[in-house]
């Protein structure tokens, strides 16, 4: 690791912007065999090539015994070998302990060519649907980045859930601004770290009620507060079924023209036998021009009886789901070409205030919380993991944010409190206050 003076004399001998962009980020990305993935339009890619989502959800224990699968190298090894067994590229995990380390999972993940989307809150730390204005605060969103600082570094991180059926009825959409303001200031503190861009969107609850406002919304604004991706969980299609019977074909033409990818957080109905019928579906044309593909619920057996696999033994028991999802995704390639994506994108229009099922009376957002700006120029710091006190414990937000704050230049002027222009000082001696203050904080700075 470098020195401080060390870091000063490439400092003056490269000037600040590169040498002091290794100060300022420590945490460098972890080279794997995969290529990251990239947002283009409303589609994913891997560099060149349309990437779908072909995936299960994976978290062992289910609600009722919060592990972390994937801070355990010998349970990860154990179920990747059935991941790719089933050919599978991407695995949904709903919680992580981010005191732990994960390197060694993460590498066996990504050397078996698989992908991991991440819900980067815990049930201590979350948004309260029911009075989301105490729980976001300040403490909440150190433990948000500190997950997204720890897992950014990996290429094989697809994507970040910033939250995870918040609104799940009308009344509850009147949480929806604060999941949209956490969306924003992930992306935000990724931008501000230096942090590769790792896309950042929200999973929706199964439904109908406000769903598409809710994607709409996630999907409108200035840039700075629109997220990435779009998912919702879908159950509707239900063994034997159809792309008319099951819906799936007006909930593509209602998706049609969305500007940001779109995809299944969770699928698989299972009030009959699953044969999976829906993924031939999913990944054929009449569905890839709106849909990134899916994940499906779940790898492990739990209560609700939707598991691929028996770990009560722990070992990994195949189930006759097992089967008929692995000969469904054998079956079933991806359409050539591109799939006939929206290739410009864009921004959606707010919708409109529909009480009692969209109770969100005007697009402004809450500010982010004041003592959380720190973490922009600060980092996190270590994660608590899966202890915590209240969820509520912390500074929530006092101000509605302008719109456009989220941005890092604004940051860096705001947080950072460094005006570069305003110095009276030579390109020299402004290089060297400016490395000592990151070392030693912002009181080292003269202005």
């Amino acid at each position: 690791m470098k020195t401080v003076a060390a870091t000063l004399v490439a400092a003056v001998a490269m000037g600040a912007s590169s040498a002091l962009g290794s100060v300022m980020n420590p945490i460098k990305s972890r080279a794997s065999g995969l290529t990251p993935i990239t947002v283009k339009g409303n589609a994913f890619f891997q560099g060149d090539d349309r990437f779908y989502i072909r995936g299960v959800d994976y978290q062992p224990g289910g609600s009722s015994k919060i592990e972390d699968p994937i801070a355990d190298p010998d349970v990860c090894k154990r179920d990747i070998v059935k991941f790719k067994d089933l050919g599978l590229n991407t695995v949904r995990v709903y919680t992580v302990d981010n005191s732990k380390n994960h390197d060694e999972c993460m590498a066996a993940l990504a050397d078996a060519g698989i992908y991991l989307v991440l819900d980067v809150n815990t049930p201590q730390y979350s948004i309260n649907r029911l009075d989301p204005a105490p729980s976001y605060n300040d403490i909440y969103l150190q433990s948000v980045f500190a997950t997204v600082e720890m897992f950014a570094k990996y290429d094989n991180t697809l994507a970040f859930f910033s939250a995870n059926e918040v609104i799940n009825d009308g009344p509850t959409s009147e949480a929806a601004p604060y999941v949209k303001a956490v969306t924003r200031d992930i992306r935000q503190f990724i931008r501000s770290r230096g942090l590769r861009e790792v896309p950042v969107g929200y999973s929706a609850a199964d439904i109908d009620t406000n769903r598409l406002q809710m994607a709409q919304y996630m999907n409108c604004g200035p840039d700075d507060e629109r997220s990435d991706f779009f998912a919702f969980n879908d159950y509707s299609w239900c063994d034997p079924s159809s792309f008319t019977i099951s819906g799936w074909d007006q909930k593509v033409k209602n998706f049609t023209g969305y500007g940001i990818p779109l995809f299944l957080s969770e699928y698989g109905c299972n009030t009959n036998t699953r044969e999976f019928e829906e993924v031939a579906a999913l990944y054929s044309t009449k569905m890839t021009s709106v849909y990134s593909g899916g994940l499906v619920y779940e790898y492990s057996q739990e209560a609700s009886d939707y598991g691929l696999v028996d770990l009560s033994d722990g070992t990994a028991q195949e189930l006759p789901d097992y089967d008929a999802l692995k000969s469904a995704l054998a079956e079933t390639g991806n359409p050539d070409g591109d799939g006939g994506y929206n290739h410009t994108g864009g921004a959606s229009s707010c919708p409109a205030p529909d009480p009692p099922n969209w109770d969100v009376e005007n697009d402004s957002l809450p500010a982010i919380p004041e003592p959380a700006l720190r973490f922009m120029t600060e980092g996190a710091g270590p994660g608590p993991g899966f202890v915590g006190g209240s969820q509520n414990a912390g500074t929530p937000s006092t101000s509605t944010a302008t719109p456009g704050s989220g941005a890092v230049s604004a940051t860096a002027k705001s947080a950072a409190g460094l005006r570069a222009p305003e110095f009276g000082m030579a390109p020299l001696m402004y290089t060297l206050v400016l490395a000592f203050s990151v070392f030693f904080g912002a009181s080292l700075v003269i202005v």
